[in-house]
């Protein structure tokens, strides 16, 4: 690498565990992309533990680099492990035409920036990259191995235990809530639910905790007349998500795994990978949405909803989700409305799949202006798969809706997505879009994408005869 050598790489490691970590990606399988240009910038995208790739850039000419991941450490391993990729000169860097994203690092970064400092700390520990590929090379001790499996093992029966004790807590919370009465449970929502979310929180079941947690905003945001109606469905989603954990061992492998996920368990991109009849779409994908919003426990939730443009067979709709840190900064995920990725997806076991992984890049993201292939569903026909979906997993707390020739019309102070044939469907649009929303007034008809919460619709993309419409 130009102007950054082995030792300069060692020198710019924040630690050697740092080092020991980018080791692990130096190599091009951890890399979707990997590619340069004729100005000394390289960049790459790195799959990691969330469901996007993380974009890395490197500047060749001053050693500046930027990573999209929520590490603290600067650089972090994935920039190093570019860096050290570059350097030894092993892997193929593709010749490309800058990205978009790349081209915004440069503009928003100073000259320098982002470089590492070249003081010294002397009382750091010292760092080295030999030592870091011996402790990589080093073979796993099979007792150790074994051992570790065991404490696995043991450690999952206590958890399963600890959330059906935890799932025994909730019961009765719920007899409580009800004997109580549920027209006044907004009026205490906030202390009731925080109180039994810890519950579950020690019980090892934050998918609950979570739903739990964000119940009483979600019924405080719904207008007084509707809010003890949410409230008996809502806790009777609870309830349901219980039961189908307590019997889960009847259930279809994919509705098991649904609820698993509501309840709280995650699995690896590795173990997802691994499955034996894991379902895999290489597609053309265009980006139709983008949500960030920041949850009870200090995380902010990262969404990019794809669309897939070919018709075949297989999910059309995918969610990428990634949480991070509200510390770090970060407020958006990786893509951008409107862009087109073409990449094979991974989707999570479900009856009905939609949430999964970037495996494989492909074609990287394009800027792409052409309208949206949609099917030839109104607002009504969108609604109604819904209720489908909802009839298959009672439990759904956002479904995408895409829809072709709906209106937006006003009553009042609120504002409506309705079909322009037909008045069967009026979906209140949420409140904060209000004022965004309002110029599709004039519009007589649009094709979009919205997400649909069971009480309000976030419309995310439209496509109108005056141009593209787009959520901020």
């Amino acid at each position: 690498m130009a102007g950054v050598s082995l030792e300069k790489i060692e020198a710019m490691a924040p630690d050697q565990s740092s080092l020991v970590a980018a080791r692990k990606l130096v190599k091009p399988s951890s890399w979707s992309s990997l590619a340069s240009d004729k100005a000394g910038l390289v960049w790459g995208e790195c799959q990691g533990s969330g469901a996007s790739p993380y974009r890395v850039i490197i500047s060749e000419l001053d050693g500046g680099y930027k990573c999209t991941c929520p590490s603290r450490k600067f650089p972090c391993k994935h920039s190093l492990a570019l860096m050290w990729m570059r350097a030894e000169g092993k892997s193929s860097f593709q010749p490309a035409a800058t990205p978009e994203w790349v081209k915004d690092w440069l503009r928003r970064r100073r000259t320098g920036s982002g470089a590492a400092n070249s003081e010294k700390d002397e009382t750091a520990q010292p760092k080295n990259l030999a030592q870091a590929s011996l402790l990589q090379a080093e073979e796993v001790d099979p007792k150790a191995e074994a051992r570790a499996a065991a404490a696995r093992d043991r450690a999952r029966r206590e958890r399963e235990d600890a959330i059906h004790a935890g799932l025994d807590d909730l019961d009765t919370w719920l007899i409580d809530q009800a004997e109580a009465g549920l027209a006044g449970f907004a009026n205490h929502a906030g202390k009731s639910c925080r109180s039994i979310a810890q519950r579950l929180v020690d019980a090892k079941a934050p998918g609950l905790a979570s739903r739990l947690d964000g119940l009483p905003n979600r019924i405080y945001s719904l207008p007084e007349p509707v809010r003890p109606i949410a409230a008996i469905e809502q806790l009777g989603q609870l309830h349901l998500i219980a039961e189908a954990y307590r019997r889960q061992e009847s259930l279809s492998i994919e509705m098991r795994a649904d609820v698993r996920r509501e309840v709280g368990w995650t699995q690896s991109r590795e173990s997802l990978l691994s499955e034996d009849g894991t379902l895999c779409v290489s597609a053309s994908w265009r980006v139709v949405g983008t949500v960030s919003e920041v949850q009870p426990d200090k995380l902010r939730r990262l969404e990019t909803w794809l669309w897939r443009e070919e018709v075949a067979e297989g999910p059309r709709t995918a969610l990428l989700l990634d949480f991070v840190p509200v510390a770090s900064g970060q407020t958006k995920g990786a893509y951008r409305s409107g862009e087109r990725i073409t990449a094979t997806l991974v989707f999570y076991p479900s009856p009905r799949p939609l949430r999964a992984l970037v495996k494989e890049i492909i074609i990287p993201t394009q800027e792409c202006s052409t309208d949206l292939p949609l099917p030839d569903d109104d607002p009504a026909r969108a609604y109604a798969c819904y209720e489908d979906a909802m009839a298959t997993i009672p439990w759904i707390s956002m479904w995408p809706l895409r829809f072709r020739e709906a209106r937006v019309r006003r009553n009042g102070e609120k504002l409506f997505l309705c079909s322009i044939n037909n008045d069967a469907v009026a979906l209140p649009v949420t409140a904060n879009q209000t004022n965004a929303v309002a110029p599709l007034l004039a519009i007589e008809k649009f094709d979009g994408f919205g997400l649909w919460d069971g009480y309000t619709f976030r419309l995310c993309f439209a496509q109108t005869p005056l141009g593209r419409w787009v959520s901020e």
